[in-house]
């Protein structure tokens, strides 16, 4: 819950110091206001302590590979971070947050190491700026 806090507080305090200029349309594939969805990065970060072949077969003792992601949260995105482990972007219907976590508490934790952060995209409100500062 720390976590949760903090994440949002430095939301707050970068909307803050970083004032966004006032857009027009939402950008392409954002999530649409009000329907009942949020995005969420999970950092996967291997336990250095064990080989891959060895978080692998726990993972899957585990049923991680069963169990996560839940069906029906869409994965955003899912990359591999060199030296890092793994970080997966889902779209997170608001009453399936519990769910979700579970899924990580229940499966993937003695092969990972797990952040949570609320996110968003902010990908198109960049690019905006930049054309605008040209």
């Amino acid at each position: 819950m720390r976590r949760w806090i903090g994440a949002l507080r430095c939301v707050a305090m970068l909307g803050a110091a970083f004032p966004v200029a006032a857009q027009t349309e939402p950008p392409p594939n954002a999530t649409p206001a009000g329907d009942g969805t949020f995005l969420l990065t999970i950092f996967l970060k291997h336990d250095q302590s064990k080989p891959l072949p060895k978080i692998n077969e726990q993972l899957k003792e585990q049923g991680y590979f069963k169990a996560f992601p839940p069906p029906g949260v869409e994965v955003v995105s899912w990359y591999v971070m060199m030296g890092i482990g793994q970080v997966v972007t889902l779209r997170v219907p608001a009453d399936r947050l519990r769910e979700v976590n579970r899924a990580i508490e229940n499966t993937a934790w003695g092969g990972y190491k797990t952040e949570f952060y609320p996110t968003y995209d902010y990908k198109a409100v960049a690019e905006q700026m930049r054309a605008q500062s040209k």
